[in-house]
């Protein structure tokens, strides 16, 4: 089994689209294994998308994602990194439209940057974002 974390960016919760995400996870066999609402504060937001420092689009992503209230899940399944990532479409929202039509981007995104999910895109990512947002006591 493999771990890996999705957060439901501040345009979805805004949606009320939470439970919806959600329960997709469910339906495809995943467990949660951690869950939590929170708002990330700058320097939160920037130290966990430190990836992306040198791309032109962090300093907007770093204030979309301290715009509003996140939920944060840990999901649990086999190949999980890989499954969740296809769950989700591609990051273009109005892409995953056309290609990925029952994607959570498809359905509940607005377009590249207000694209609904965060998900980790590799093992060593969700070994970096699961501690990052979860305490070992918060794991179930």
């Amino acid at each position: 089994m493999e771990r890996t974390l999705v957060i439901i960016k501040p345009d979805a919760v805004e949606k009320g689209a939470t439970g919806k995400i959600l329960d997709r996870f469910v339906v495809e066999g995943f467990e949660i294994r951690a869950l939590k609402m929170f708002r990330f504060t700058e320097e939160q937001a920037k130290q966990f998308y430190i990836v992306h420092r040198e791309r032109p689009f962090y300093g907007e992503l770093v204030e979309f994602m301290t715009s509003g209230p996140v939920v944060a899940a840990v999901l649990e399944g086999e190949d999980a990194v890989r499954r969740v990532r296809e769950i989700i479409g591609p990051t273009d929202s109005e892409e995953a439209r056309k290609v990925a039509p029952g994607s959570i981007r498809a359905l509940f995104g607005t377009d590249k940057g207000r694209n609904a999910v965060h998900a980790s895109d590799s093992r060593e990512s969700a070994d970096y974002e699961i501690p990052f947002i979860f305490s070992a006591l918060e794991i179930v």
